[in-house]
């Protein structure tokens, strides 16, 4: 059992606010009950706990990363630039997974009302439908800032990328590769980002000079095995797509296996995009086509944006929102 000032404080008969300052090497102590002090806690391997010790000042120096998963490639890039503000200002990052589901995410954030941490970066999960979660622990006086994946009620900073916009462009870049029937693989309807995605993807199609070209919105999920099972249906039909854009990086996966046990050939049958980081992506036979976001620079952002309101109290974050433009990364799948 870790030992506590509490226990010097017994066993050298004095106040634990004397014990505190003597290891802090304060003025207030003698040197004689400094030297007693620090040899007792030297023979008992005693280590200071920064945490706690944080508690008291009101000051973690910690913060929270919210995500949904760290599997797909963007989160992991995030993380990465979070991490590079956050080792510079001299905090430590806790990752926190919610796995997609939204009482795992209320249950993180209430965590953190009582000042577990000093600030809070999230992206929400795809089952969240309402915000009051976040809004408490804002209320409580932590420090919120969503990237990517947000919840637009709440009034505080928002990193994100020009979804909307992306979307219209890789849409128009299959029209403009021959593509007539174009299905676009959704995976949340409560998603912020897939949402813009579509909407750019309604707009491209809705300008489309040639009326012959259908538009097609396919819900997919979270589940792989669904999503495989989804898109086997899809491109078994008569009339099946010749163009497909994911939504998400895990709705790749199944477009490329089902292509390769119905024998169907990317990009002569099927031309395929994708909103990815995947950095192997150029390697993948053939290789992706994609919606690249600048996932390392969007955390960096965010983690900016959030010290930047732990350094000035009195900062409206809601005037700190941010968009990043995505780039459309042509290659052989299309």
């Amino acid at each position: 059992m870790a030992v506590k000032i509490k226990d010097l404080a017994s066993d050298l008969n004095l106040s634990v606010a004397t014990i505190s300052k003597a290891l802090k090497d304060s003025h207030e102590i003698s040197p004689e009950t400094k030297r007693r002090v620090l040899e007792h806690a030297r023979k008992l391997n005693y280590t200071p706990n920064p945490y706690a010790s944080g508690l008291r000042k009101r000051s973690s120096k910690t913060i929270a990363v919210v995500l949904p998963e760290v599997a797909d490639s963007f989160f992991s890039q995030a993380i990465n630039g979070i991490e590079d503000v956050a080792r510079e200002m001299g905090y430590h990052v806790l990752i926190y997974l919610t796995h997609e589901n939204y009482s795992k995410e209320c249950e993180i954030l209430n965590e953190f009302k009582s000042g577990r941490v000093d600030g809070i970066l999230i992206s929400v999960s795809g089952e969240t439908i309402q915000s009051n979660h976040i809004k408490d622990v804002i209320n409580a006086g932590v420090p919120v800032v969503f990237f990517d994946r947000v919840c637009e009620d709440v009034d505080t900073a928002k990193i994100t990328t020009n979804d909307a916009e992306s979307s219209y462009g890789a849409t128009m870049h299959l029209i403009a590769k021959g593509c007539i029937r174009i299905a676009f693989l959704s995976v949340s309807e409560n998603l912020s980002i897939n949402n813009r995605r579509m909407e750019g993807f309604n707009k491209a199609m809705a300008e489309r000079d040639n009326k012959k070209i259908t538009a097609e919105i396919v819900q997919c999920g979270n589940d792989g095995n669904k999503n495989l099972a989804i898109v086997s249906k899809l491109l078994k039909r008569k009339k099946r797509p010749d163009g497909i854009i994911a939504s998400v990086e895990k709705l790749i996966t199944p477009v490329y296996q089902v292509c390769n046990i119905e024998k169907l050939t990317i990009p002569s049958d099927i031309k395929l995009i994708s909103f990815t980081n995947l950095q192997t992506a150029f390697i993948l036979n053939p290789a992706l086509t994609t919606i690249t976001q600048p996932a390392f620079e969007m955390g960096k952002m965010a983690a900016t944006v959030l010290f930047k309101a732990l350094k000035k109290k009195n900062i409206s974050l809601k005037k700190e929102s941010v968009i990043l433009p995505s780039a459309l990364v042509m290659r052989n799948s299309t």
